[in-house]
């Protein structure tokens, strides 16, 4: 199955390693590392049109901004009865 992450872009419900709130990780020191560290090695989509609520890790390391909320995107993947 797959889930729209926002702008056109779907990504395959089993290579998602997690999906997290932008606001409330981005307050770490290590979440921020981590984030500047994929940026570096180019492994950031930003799929969002406006300022990211959540980014997403896949299994290959790649990360992606979405503008949608982590609720939202739970919604979706319940929707689809894969939670």
């Amino acid at each position: 199955m797959y889930i729209h992450i926002g702008s056109g872009y779907v990504l395959r419900r089993d290579e998602i390693i997690g999906i997290f709130d932008m606001d409330n990780t981005t307050s770490s020191q290590i979440t921020r590392d981590y984030l500047s560290a994929a940026e570096k090695r180019d492994e950031i989509t930003n799929t969002a049109e406006d300022i990211p609520k959540s980014f997403i890790v896949s299994a290959n390391g790649d990360v992606f901004l979405s503008q949608l909320m982590t609720q939202t995107l739970l919604k979706r993947s319940q929707a689809q009865g894969l939670e």
